[in-house]
Parts: structure tokens; C-alpha cells; sequence
């Protein structure tokens, strides 16, 4: 890239992971000739991964969709957008007129939790369908997390992440933020900030099969064996509570529960979970006292946490333990982000709710309850398989590519060829858009504007930032939120022609009277002009916790304010939020929600099991936060990502080579991947990364496909799931492994 040419330059917030760095951009001609980190972004000070290099691979890359296509005999042929509208408008409604609204399912991807229209727009088409068959990728990989956080605290996004700038002790399970910059806990340059810890003389202790990247910058690392978390936590806790060291501190008043959370631990004495552990007792009781005797201490666990059997009693005792310490809600423990929009923690009466209801409806075929509206992804196969009402017969997928990142996807894909009609927004021909009737495409990102609406309410630290498009969109490419009120149009029945913009106008006066009643003629005023995410935004930001309330509280934020910041509005460090922020119906911290006391009975019945001779884990990447990035030159360049790593002993016993194919096998079904020796694995556990698998028939995706990997979701059974949160199973899951 010719970085002196003449110029323009830009900034933006990349949105191709959780960490929402800070970019800069340098225009020249229309083309981007170079990206760094923007040093004055005030969350992020100037750090960038790869993947945000990377942004000038996606614009450019050719495979990227750029106009619709329709699927005629069998091949995928350009279309305009009224040709693609019109299609769906000819095909969509007579099969929900025909088969009802139950007939449809939704399939949503992780790539929509960083893109405004999608998220505030989705409901939108949802609840113009009618359909309660909602799928997304949360069930592959936090479900747990947002259970917990609903059944604690009365809402599913009241997370609480680490205070990392002033801990002295971050106790981490199953997370590897250096290769992740976090996960549900938006944290760019982890390893920045984990040195800042130490060099300060606090400590850093990772619980990994693994010894990850934060493993290897930690004061210490112990190996676990995959699926056990939650017993060391409960070890934990039961040393907290046979010690006298519990100790909640000013939540005191604010907490429901201890004496059942008492009595319920019981049974999982250090000595008694050290076996199914790994752990020596004494290592499980040291690490107690150390949480309960260091005055700023966190717990966080993440996706190893969640995907596992019991990914939602770990993540509740990882909760429980940040309490029972004195540690949550403190500075320097497990704090509360404040969000300035779109966070309903910071709405409505404050210190108390409604709290969460689950199971309001279950799935058709294997009963599954939802969780926040949401079915188990895996669930989807069965349901589009299984005859009789409610059989799910048309599908629209967005921003997802469940045959390779859910488990069976051979089984998926079947079942999507057997659909009558399929609908995908997605930016790729891949291993799911394939199998679609009709195909559209989004905007670049640097096409889009920007707003992060879940990330802040996971961050760090508290602030507001906001992206205009770099460039313009091509002629004719509409917005994604355009795209979901054209299809809700269609569904509701009025018609592919139907004005976005004017459907828009009117769903936000109605919005607006139901909301802010007598003052609705200064939400109207204030808005004027704006339509689509930026007006929803300015509404937000005005009415939120640090919004200048239409005009009362001249300081505060506006739209306005946060644009014209260009390296965006500092609101400072994590402050405690307890009880404002609670929602629960009691207005206190519920430690113990009968669902998960009784599936302690499970972990009871387990803990004299065997253990598998070999289970498989999968890991995070920096290059490779999604499958679709396996296409980014950038990104795909240097050694082979996709290998089997193994521990030598491992190797030594079954006699597998370095650098030499290996079979993983499971339930009958198997891979073949490339083995790479490593002590840095636990022996007995395997460890392959998850989105690769790009050897299947009719996608376009160049660069995936020259070195397309393994499937490790092959291999896993959709239906083991978290039984509290539907969650899919993907680690821990036995395996055996020979030489090809």
C-alpha cells in the first residue's frame, strides 16, 4: 500500500470481534492504502489486531456478494434487488398463508451483534413472520451467561466483567483474552492491561486444558480436565463457606440465598471434586483463600465455561464466588459497565423488575425451552426434518453459517435441501447460503455507519463512540434495516414495493407516543431528519443514563456530541451500580434459582464417574474470530491454523507424528487433520479450532478453500446440550484418535 499518496483519513470502530478497537483509516481514490490503530480513541488507545487490518481484505475481497442472487435450475444467477424482492414476495407468502406462521424459522449469527440495523431491525421482521422459531449462534457459545445473568440480576445482559485496570487477583477459566481481546467482556489489549496487573503486584491465574496465550503471560496456570469447571468452583465455595470465609460486604442487605447455596455445596469438598478436577485438593483451597483474602479479586469464565455440560452451573458459581467474597460490584472485582444507550439496566424503575421468565415455549420436536425468545441452534435439523404442524418449511438465515459452526452440520445441510424456500443475508456464497432460494447481500462495513449497542454494555470501561460510513454504498444497495422492513412488508402483506423509509417513519411515531407520552413532541423535534439506527440512536443516547434528556440536562449527550467526538466520549471507569441496577421482582441478588440447585443433583451423580481416555476442546485464534475470515488473505497467510494439537505423551502412545494426519473420531463419525505436537495441552485432551471445514461443494470462497481444514463440529452431537440453557456441548466430548 502506497501510504504517501494524497490522502484522506478516517476513523471507525472495527467490528470483526468484541474488542471494538479504534481504527484509522488512510483513503486514497476511493481505495483504502492503509489501517492502524487510532491512537486518540479513548477506549481503545491506539491497539489493533490483525483482523482489523484486515477490514481493507473484506472490502475488496471478490468473492464478497455485491448484488442479490436467485437461485433458477440449480445455479446461482445475479439478480437486481426488485427481481430478488419480487421472488421472495412470489414464493414467502403463499407458504405462510398456506402452512401458518410456525412454518417459518430464524437463523441469526454473531456478525449481527456488530451491526445496529440488524440488531434493532430483526424484531421487526421477526414479529412481522409471526413465528416463535428463532436460532441463534448464542446458543453455540453464551447462552449460560445470559441465564445466569437474568436469574441473578433480573435481566440477560447485566454481566458483570472484570475491573481489570485496579484487580490485584483475576482468577480465568476456560478464556483466553489474548487471543480473544475478551469475550462477553469487551477488552482490547488484554495483554497490555494483564502486564499493567502484574507489574501493579497483583496476580494473574488461568484454568485451561491448555496453556493458552494468557497462560503463558499468567503468574500461574493449572490444567483442568474439560467439563470439570464447575466442580473446582464448587470445591471453591464449599472451602469459602467450611472456612468462614464468606463475606458479602456492602451487598449484604441486597443478596437472597446464602444459606441455600450453604447447604446445596455440601457434597463437593476440595478432596472430594479433586479427582474429577485434575486439581490437587490443596490447589483447589489455595485458590479460595487467595480470591477471599485479596481485597480487589475477580472470577471470570468464558466460552470453555459455557460449552460444556454444565456451562450453566459454572458460569452461576462463577457469580456466586465473586459475591460470596465481597468481590462483585466492587472496583477492582466484578463490576457492572453502565451503557450510555440501548441498555435496559439503565431504564424503567430502578433496583427492581420484572426479573426473567424462561420456557414460554419450547421447541416442536425435542421440547427445548427458550431462553431470551431463542431456541438451541441445534434443535433446527429436527425441526425442518420432522413432519406435522409446525414444521418448519421456510427459513431465513442472517449473518450465519450453521453447517460448519454447529454440531452435525452434514445433518443440517441435509435438512436445508429439503426446505421450500430459504432466504439468506449473508456476504458470502458459503457452506449455508448455499442450499438458499435467494441471497442478499449487505454493505461493507466501511459502507455502514457504526454504533456498538451490546459491546458497550460489556466493556472495560464506560464510554460512547460512533462510525459514519468511510465510503459510499454501491448504487442501488439498500441498508440492512431497509432490507429487514422489505422483507417484514412482504410478510405482513403489503407488498415488496412498500417504502422502507415511510414504514419507518411511522412504526417510530407509534414507538415514540407509547413511549414518552406528553413529551413526545419534543422526541419528534429533536429526531427530525433522521430515520433508521441514527434516529433510534439519537433517541437512546438523549434518553439514556448520560443523555441530555431532550433539553433538561443541557450537558449531556446528544448524537450530535458523540459524532463530533472523534475518537469518541470517555465516561469513565466501571462505578458500582448495586441495587440500581438490579431487575429482579425482590430487588435482590437471587443466589439461588431452583433450576440450578437442582441440576447440582447432576454433578452429584457424576463425580465418581470415569473419565474418557481423550476428549476434544477447540480453540480461539486472533486471525480467525469467524469461519468466513479463513477467506482474508491477511489473515489466512502464514503456518496452517487448523492442526490437532496433542500432548506428547499422546503422541508417543498412539503413535502420531508431528506434521503427519491423524483420524479423531467420535460416535461414528470422523475427521482428519494435521497433528502438531505440543506440551502446551493437557494429556488426554485434543484441541482443533472451530469454523473450518471449507471443502464442501458449491461455495465461493477462493482463499478458504486452498487450505480448508477440519470440521471439528463434524464430529459432536447435536444433541448434547447445557439442559438449563440449550446450550450445544462442544468441549469435553470423548474422542479417540489414530494414525492414518
Amino acid at each position: 500500500m502506497n501510504t504517501d499518496a494524497p490522502h484522506t483519513v478516517h476513523h471507525r470502530i472495527c467490528p470483526l470481534c468484541e474488542a471494538c478497537c479504534g481504527l484509522e483509516l488512510k483513503l486514497s481514490d476511493g481505495r483504502v492504502i492503509g489501517i492502524r490503530g487510532h491512537e486518540a480513541d479513548v477506549f481503545s488507545a491506539g491497539y489493533i489486531c490483525p483482523k482489523g487490518v484486515a477490514l481493507k481484505d473484506l472490502h475488496e475481497d471478490p468473492d464478497r456478494l455485491r448484488q442479490p442472487l436467485i437461485k433458477r435450475q440449480g445455479r446461482f444467477e445475479p439478480a437486481s434487488w426488485d427481481d430478488a424482492f419480487a421472488e421472495i414476495e412470489r414464493r414467502l407468502p403463499p407458504l405462510l398463508a398456506a402452512r401458518g406462521p410456525q412454518s417459518t424459522g430464524l437463523v441469526v449469527g454473531n456478525p449481527s451483534a456488530h451491526k445496529i440495523g440488524l440488531l434493532l431491525y430483526f424484531t421487526r421482521l421477526v414479529k412481522a413472520l409471526g413465528t416463535r422459531n428463532v436460532f441463534t449462534a448464542a446458543t453455540l457459545d453464551q447462552m449460560p451467561r445470559h441465564l445466569a445473568s437474568g436469574l441473578l440480576f433480573g435481566h440477560w445482559m447485566s454481566v458483570p466483567v472484570p475491573d481489570i485496570a485496579r484487580c490485584d487477583f483475576l482468577l480465568m477459566l476456560g478464556a483466553n483474552p489474548v487471543a480473544s481481546n475478551g469475550s462477553m467482556w469487551t477488552v482490547p489489549d488484554f495483554r497490555g492491561k494483564a502486564k499493567a496487573l502484574r507489574a501493579r503486584g497483583g496476580r494473574l491465574v488461568v484454568i485451561d486444558p491448555r496453556r493458552t496465550e494468557t497462560a503463558a503471560l499468567a503468574d500461574e496456570h493449572h490444567f483442568i480436565r474439560p467439563g470439570a469447571d464447575a466442580f473446582l468452583l464448587l470445591g471453591m465455595l464449599h472451602t469459602l463457606f467450611d472456612e468462614q470465609l464468606v463475606k458479602l460486604g456492602r451487598l449484604g442487605p441486597f443478596v437472597n440465598g446464602v444459606d441455600q447455596v450453604r447447604a446445596a455445596v455440601q457434597s463437593f469438598s476440595a478432596d472430594a471434586v479433586a479427582a474429577r478436577c485434575g486439581l490437587h485438593a490443596d490447589a483447589i483451597r489455595r485458590l479460595a483463600r487467595q480470591l477471599a483474602g485479596t481485597e480487589r479479586a475477580a472470577v471470570y469464565g468464558r466460552i470453555g465455561t459455557c460449552t460444556q455440560a454444565y456451562g450453566s452451573l459454572a458460569t452461576w458459581l462463577i457469580d456466586l464466588l465473586n459475591i460470596l467474597t465481597g468481590h462483585l460490584d466492587e472496583p477492582g472485582g466484578a463490576m457492572f459497565p453502565k451503557a450510555a444507550a440501548f441498555a435496559a439496566n439503565t431504564s424503567g424503575q430502578p433496583g427492581s423488575g420484572r426479573g426473567v421468565v424462561t420456557g414460554r415455549h419450547a421447541s416442536r420436536v425435542g421440547g427445548a425451552p427458550e431462553i431470551m425468545g431463542e431456541l438451541p441452534i441445534t434443535c433446527l435439523a429436527e425441526e425442518i426434518e420432522t413432519a406435522g404442524e409446525g414444521q418448519i418449511r421456510a427459513l431465513v438465515t442472517v449473518a450465519t453459517n450453521p453447517v460448519l459452526s454447529s454440531p452435525n452440520g452434514e445433518r443440517l445441510a441435509r435438512a436445508l435441501d429439503g426446505l421450500d424456500f430459504m432466504l439468506s443475508l449473508d456476504i458470502y456464497l458459503n457452506e449455508t447460503t448455499r442450499h438458499a432460494d435467494v441471497i442478499l447481500p449487505a454493505p461493507s462495513p466501511l459502507e455502514d455507519m457504526h454504533y456498538d449497542v451490546a459491546f458497550p454494555q460489556l466493556s472495560w470501561r464506560n464510554h460512547a463512540r460512533y462510525s459514519a460510513p468511510v465510503l459510499p454504498r454501491a448504487e442501488g444497495q439498500p441498508q440492512e434495516w431497509e432490507t429487514l422492513l422489505r422483507l417484514a412488508a412482504i410478510a405482513s402483506g403489503l407488498g415488496a414495493q412498500a417504502d422502507p423509509q415511510a414504514l419507518d417513519d411511522a412504526q417510530f411515531a407509534q414507538d415514540a407516543r407509547r413511549l414518552f407520552g406528553d413529551d413526545v413532541g419534543a422526541v419528534l423535534a429533536a429526531t427530525e431528519g433522521l430515520r433508521g439506527p441514527d434516529r433510534l440512536l439519537e433517541v437512546a443516547l438523549r434518553s439514556g443514563p448520560y443523555g441530555d434528556q431532550f433539553g433538561r440536562r443541557p450537558q449531556g449527550l446528544t448524537l450530535a456530541k458523540v459524532k463530533a467526538a472523534e475518537g469518541g466520549i470517555d465516561l469513565g471507569p466501571l462505578a458500582p451500580r448495586i441495587p440500581e441496577l438490579l431487575r429482579t421482582p425482590s430487588g435482590r441478588i437471587e443466589l439461588a434459582p431452583p433450576a440450578l440447585l437442582q441440576d447440582l443433583q447432576r454433578a452429584v451423580a457424576d463425580l465418581g464417574q470415569p473419565v474418557p481416555e481423550m476428549v476434544i476442546v477447540g480453540r480461539r485464534d486472533p486471525r480467525s474470530n469467524n469461519s468466513w475470515m479463513h477467506n482474508l488473505p491477511l489473515l489466512a497467510k502464514g503456518p496452517m491454523r487448523c492442526t490437532a494439537l496433542v500432548n506428547p505423551e499422546d503422541a508417543q502412545r498412539l503413535g502420531l507424528a508431528d506434521g503427519a494426519l491423524a483420524r479423531i473420531s467420535s460416535q461414528g463419525r470422523s475427521i482428519e487433520a494435521q497433528v502438531q505436537v505440543s506440551d502446551e495441552m493437557m494429556p488426554g485432551v485434543v484441541s482443533l479450532p472451530h469454523g473450518w471445514g471449507h471443502d464442501l461443494e458449491g461455495t465461493r470462497l477462493g482463499v478458504a478453500a486452498q487450505r480448508p481444514g477440519a470440521n471439528l463440529n463434524a464430529l459432536l452431537d447435536e444433541n448434547a446440550r447445557d439442559p438449563l440453557s440449550g446450550n450445544a456441548v462442544l468441549s469435553g466430548v470423548a474422542v479417540q484418535l489414530t494414525a492414518t
